[in-house]
């Protein structure tokens, strides 16, 4: 592509001042225009002379396109896109990109992080010792993770290295992701069907994208089939779980705690029972985050546009555009 700048959009960020994104722009010659969309309709009226547009949660649906036709290309803060309608944007030609690999290890971390925290019960020790008691019966059972099963589902960048960093504390791991090819598979990992996991594990942490097809997908069933006692962890999507089973499955102790540091609505609404049940570890949307992956995420997002305009192609592609 060439010809004069670009005019690129920032619908919305969490970041503050966008110091980092203006310099990998401006070097390239684009132009930086910012905005504060939350709604399709704030999308339209802050885009009606963008050429790209970098987007954290603002929603970027067929409407959107359709109102926009000088769009050519999304740039996802992060590595879902879910707030994008992918299948409006293949259908018009329309360029969608994310940053796939800025914060694997982070987010790694702080799955393993939670899912140890839990098991070793440290918040209610936590809790315990503030509160003046001296006690370690207090904290309630603990059981040696050796005797335990570990269940991962979803093995990209994200749930492979959790696995690394979690598996040598159980005595087995298991998965479960359908797109991943057996070659690419990791040796000692038994395979198994998604019930047949949340059957055998005592532990489970999702590592998916949200899509149609994993909406809600852990519920009452899924639960329903864990040990008595078992442990939930979700740094993925929020949407991936149904909140109101994860409470009726702590109630009825099917888990001994969850973790969670994504939701569906974020940041959950006030008077929601898991803010306030002593078994559930809430982070607020945090797992990503480090110094180095703000810097890393918001550079190639930038990035993502910079590469297009001059070679026709973004860095990382989910969709390709005309």
């Amino acid at each position: 592509m060439s010809g004069p700048g670009l005019r690129v959009l920032v619908t919305d960020a969490d970041y503050g001042v966008l110091d980092i994104e203006e310099q990998v722009l401006a070097a390239a010659g684009h132009e930086l225009h910012t905005a504060r969309c939350r709604t399709a309709a704030e999308v339209v009226d802050a885009a009606r002379d963008a050429d790209a547009v970098l987007v954290q949660y603002a929603p970027i649906t067929a409407e959107v396109l359709d109102a926009l036709p000088r769009l050519r290309l999304v740039s996802r803060y992060g590595v879902g896109v879910d707030v994008v309608d992918t299948d409006a944007a293949r259908a018009r030609g329309v360029w969608v990109c994310n940053v796939p690999d800025y914060g694997t290890t982070e987010v790694a971390l702080h799955a393993v992080a939670v899912l140890l925290a839990l098991l070793r019960n440290l918040p209610e020790h936590d809790r315990q010792v503030h509160s003046g008691r001296w006690d370690h019966r207090l904290g309630g059972r603990l059981r040696r993770p050796a005797g335990l099963t570990l269940g991962v589902v979803g093995l990209g960048r994200i749930g492979r290295a959790t696995m690394a960093g979690a598996a040598p504390w159980f005595g087995a791991v298991v998965g479960h992701d359908p797109h991943l090819p057996d070659e690419a598979w990791p040796a000692g990992v038994e395979r198994l069907g998604l019930a047949e996991l949340f059957a055998r594990s005592d532990a489970v942490t999702l590592h998916l994208p949200l899509t149609a097809d994993t909406q809600g997908l852990v519920g009452a069933d899924l639960l329903g089939r864990m040990p008595a006692g078992s442990y939930l962890v979700n740094t993925a999507r929020g949407g991936l779980v149904q909140l109101d089973a994860v409470l009726q499955a702590l109630e009825d102790g099917r888990l001994a705690g969850v973790g969670l540091d994504v939701f569906p609505t974020e940041p959950p609404p006030a008077g929601s029972p898991l803010l306030a049940h002593p078994r559930a570890l809430l982070t607020p949307h945090v797992a990503w985050y480090s110094d180095e992956a703000e810097v890393e995420l918001r550079r190639k997002a930038a990035g993502n546009v910079v590469s297009w305009a001059r070679t026709g192609r973004p860095d990382h592609v989910v969709v390709e555009g005309r």
